[in-house]
Order: C-alpha cells, then sequence, then structure tokens
C-alpha cells in the first residue's frame, strides 16, 4: 500500500448510502445519500484532501477531548505539561491522532477499521507517558453509519483516556441557523474567554441553553458542552437536527461509553460560518483531565474501553 498522506481516502457504500474516510488521522470526511434522481444529499459537512478541511471537519480526539487549560493536569499524583495547540489560546486541545497517519487494518465494501498506537516514550515529552492501541471502525448498514471506537492501554501504569469525534452535519441550509436542533443535554459545562471550564456545571433546563425537545436554531452562537445527557431505557442518548420544509431529520445515537456532548456552529469558521452544526459525541467532558467526575475513563493496564455511535437520516 501507498504511504498514507492527508490526501489518502477510502470510499465505502451501502445501497444509496456512500461515506468517505481517511487514514490520515482516522477521519470521517463525508457521508452522503444518492437520491433515485442521482442528486447526492449530503448528511455530513464534509471535503476531500487533506487542504479541504475546515474546523476540525470529521477529526477523531483521542486522547482527550475538548480543551486543557494551559495544557496542564495531574494525574495519580503526578503533574503534566501538555503542549499548547489551541488557536483560540493557551491550551492544549483535541489529542493527538487527528494529524497522525493511521495503518488501514481491515477495508469491506460497506466498512472500514483504522489503527494507531501511542508509545509512552514518544509522548512522554508531549505530557503523555502512557501506551495505547486505538482502532476506530466505519461500517454502513441499513440502520445508517455507525462509528465504534476501542482504546486499549497497552502500557505499564494506568492512563487518563477521553475519547471523541467531530462530524459537522447538514440538512441541506445554506446556513445552520434555518434548521431545528435537539440536544439531550440537561446541563452545561461553563467555560471562561479562553473557553476553558471553570469547573462549575450549569443547569440548562429552563435557560436559553435548554434543547432538549426540538427549537430552531436562528441565531443562537452555540460552543456548549452538555452533560448529563438523558437516555432510553437501553441507555441510548440521541441528539437531533432536522428542516421540515426539507422533510429531512439527522439522529446521531450515542451509546452508554458516551457522556457528554459538545454542540458548535462554527462561527470562528472564517470562509464558511454557520454552514453546519458540529454535535460532537464525547466519552468525557472538555477538560476531564482536571475534573475526573465529567467521564474520564481510567484505564489500567490491559484494559479496553470501548463504544460507537450511529447517525441515521430520517424523511419526515
Amino acid at each position: 500500500m501507498k504511504p498514507v498522506t492527508p490526501d489518502t481516502e477510502f470510499s465505502v457504500s451501502f445501497e444509496n448510502q456512500r461515506v468517505v474516510v481517511s487514514p490520515w488521522g482516522g477521519s470521517l470526511r463525508r457521508y452522503f445519500f444518492i437520491d433515485e434522481s442521482g442528486q447526492e444529499i449530503d448528511i455530513i459537512w464534509g471535503y476531500s484532501g487533506g487542504s479541504g478541511k475546515r474546523g476540525g471537519q470529521g477529526d477523531v480526539l483521542i486522547p482527550f477531548p475538548g480543551r486543557i487549560g494551559a495544557g496542564r493536569y495531574s494525574f495519580d499524583g503526578q503533574r503534566f505539561q501538555l503542549e499548547c495547540n489551541d488557536k483560540e489560546g493557551p491550551n492544549a486541545i483535541h489529542g493527538f491522532v487527528r494529524s497522525l497517519p493511521w495503518q488501514v487494518q481491515d477495508v469491506h465494501a460497506n466498512k472500514v477499521t483504522f489503527e494507531i498506537r501511542l508509545d509512552a516514550d514518544t509522548y512522554a515529552g508531549r505530557g503523555y507517558p502512557f501506551s495505547l492501541a486505538i482502532s476506530v471502525m466505519y461500517h454502513l448498514d441499513a440502520s445508517g453509519l455507525t462509528c465504534a471506537f476501542t482504546v486499549k492501554n497497552v502500557g505499564q501504569r494506568a492512563a487518563p483516556v477521553g475519547v471523541g469525534f467531530h462530524p459537522y452535519f447538514t440538512v441541506g441550509t445554506s446556513v445552520i441557523d434555518e434548521a431545528e436542533v435537539q440536544i439531550p443535554g440537561a446541563a452545561c459545562v461553563e467555560f471562561n474567554e479562553q473557553l476553558v471550564p471553570t469547573g462549575r456545571v450549569l443547569s440548562a433546563i429552563g435557560t436559553p441553553w435548554d434543547y432538549r425537545r426540538f427549537r430552531k436554531i436562528g441565531h443562537q452562537r452555540f460552543n456548549h458542552c452538555y452533560l448529563q445527557l438523558e437516555r432510553d431505557t437501553q441507555g441510548m442518548a440521541t441528539a437531533s437536527l432536522r428542516h421540515r420544509a426539507r422533510d429531512r431529520a439527522i439522529d446521531i445515537t450515542m451509546d452508554p461509553a458516551f457522556s457528554a456532548v459538545v454542540v458548535y456552529t462554527g462561527d470562528a469558521i472564517a470562509d464558511a460560518p454557520r454552514a453546519a452544526l458540529a454535535i460532537e459525541p464525547m466519552t468525557c467532558a472538555s477538560d476531564a483531565f482536571n475534573h475526573p467526575d465529567w467521564g474520564l475513563k481510567r484505564l489500567v493496564p490491559g484494559e479496553t474501553f470501548s463504544g460507537s455511535y450511529r447517525i441515521q437520516l430520517r424523511v419526515m
């Protein structure tokens, strides 16, 4: 196989569904349907080629999603300093793997699996002296697109682990303001001006940020991390985006591994602000390395952490 570059892509399909993914970052680059007239109907606001990415489209966020204030955290009584790589301020953001080449482990007509390994020796100098074996699978079937992850601690010490994904969704509107959204979170993490959590979790119930029932997005500027997710009897939490005039709705259903969801209207994307809505399944909240009770996974040697979320288009 040719060396993996930012332009390396694979296409998988099932019936009228198509997905484009890349082993560069293990990323989800496009998800669309082909309708009866042959028209492509985008579900994911996507891109092609490494230079086409905007605003973290389709990124995999491991071993931490979101921001860690000043890149500093403590774990098992030891302090660590991460590289501060956040353009919004002096913080660490979104882990390491989204700009690395992954190995292509398995390819089929309707699914593909990527793998990568983080070694303690490589990342100790960057503030993460832990070893992880990571895989992400994208699978199309009659129920839609499933994204599943597995993280195994292959090192000699316990490791802090968080997993997140950064898809943007579209229901065919020119700007996301025209759509309605339903978010299952009853609480939000409070952020400071540098978009770093203050440590407080605030109730969203009865506030302008309560979207547990469908509401129009309008001019709301989302960059919010929701917690206390409402779940069904199987423990699944579902966020949804819809546009009634286009008879189109998208459900993003997260299994119990996911305890948080970030919602972002993309206002800071210079060439395409508010073109789509990021609904980001996360196993922990932003800055959970400093707030372990916000869903941080303490993964002991030999232990495996796994989960999945599903994207499904509904015709209303």
